[in-house]
């Protein structure tokens, strides 16, 4: 089981040495994971663990929240995605003003107190310390007169292009949730809790489950063919099971509250205070006005025909 630090620099205990790598791995991308399967990988060969260090909250929060980002995932998963790949500590350090404003010596002094690692791996764009002023150059000098190897990794997407959580919330706010998925190396997931609607969607033929969700980015207002995971404690609807998610402020109704809401088809369960996981798979439409309940009912109605057949095609290409 991976050991979770929440402590300052100043407050780690000491422990190593370690394959390390370091970076905010906000959404844990395909190029973070190759970047963790990395050390993690050299760590096992090397006889030694693998620790992966990390912020909390992120660094914009704190030095520029006029410019902070919609984050892709909480800490929680972002934990979880560590641990899938093989790490065996995940150091997330408090990021206040305090912390900000050092040195990128004094970081990697506190680092090595710590840690004593023997590898960095770093993605090739990092930067770190006080004005983002410490970079890979910094690491490799300081690497060489501290005996520690530094790796770093080009984060490259599938066409080319960069890869990087900025390109991913693009994609996401376009509503591209296909290309989030290539960008990610998984499809775009939110989680949360199902909490009380409008009950709209049963009064129209069409239950759905209200998410309180917990991630910070949301793809564009639309309709979406999501995979839902359902709780154990739900058998024997437990499992992935097909989702039709709306994204946006029921402009029909004169909206004026983001919801997330999702018609599972076929599903009959009560799902009120059941914590699910969302995907996002395919996008079917953007979000639309109505004329009339009909005309948004008849709407719906080709909305989960169509998702049910791009379901089926794609088990079918997944078979």
């Amino acid at each position: 089981m991976m050991e979770v630090w929440h402590h300052a620099l100043e407050a780690a205990p000491v422990s190593g040495p370690f394959v390390a790598t370091l970076g905010n791995f906000d959404g844990v991308h395909a190029g973070h994971r190759e970047l963790l399967r990395i050390a993690a990988g050299r760590a096992r060969a090397a006889g030694l663990r693998a620790a992966v260090v990390t912020f909390d909250p992120h660094p914009t929060v704190v030095v520029a929240p006029q410019r902070r980002p919609k984050l892709l995932m909480t800490l929680e998963q972002r934990l979880e995605a560590f641990a899938v790949e093989g790490m065996d500590l995940a150091w997330v350090i408090p990021f206040s003003r305090a912390f900000s404003e050092l040195s990128p010596a004094a970081f990697l002094d506190g680092m090595r107190r710590a840690l004593s690692p023997v590898e960095l791996h770093v993605g090739r764009a990092f930067c770190f310390g006080r004005d983002r002023s410490g970079t890979v150059e910094t690491l490799e000098a300081w690497g060489a007169e501290h005996g520690c190897a530094v790796h770093t990794l080009a984060l490259r997407a599938p066409d080319g292009g960069r890869l990087s959580s900025t390109r991913i919330r693009e994609a996401l706010d376009r509503g591209e949730v296909e290309t989030a998925t290539e960008l990610l190396g998984h499809p775009y997931t939110l989680t949360g809790v199902v909490v009380e609607g409008d009950r709209r969607g049963r009064h129209l033929g069409f239950p759905t489950a209200n998410l309180a969700w917990e991630q910070e980015q949301l793809p564009a207002y639309g309709v979406y063919v999501t995979e839902v995971l359902l709780p154990h404690h739900l058998p024997p609807h437990a499992g992935a099971r097909l989702g039709l998610t709306n994204v946006g402020e029921k402009p029909t109704f004169e909206g004026k509250r983001l919801t997330v809401e999702t018609h599972l088809p076929e599903f009959e369960a009560d799902l009120y205070g059941a914590r699910l996981q969302l995907r996002f798979l395919h996008r079917i439409r953007g979000e639309a006005r109505f004329a009339s309940v009909d005309e948004l009912r008849a709407q719906i109605t080709r909305d989960v025909a169509e998702g049910q057949v791009w379901w089926k095609a794609r088990n079918a290409r997944q078979a």
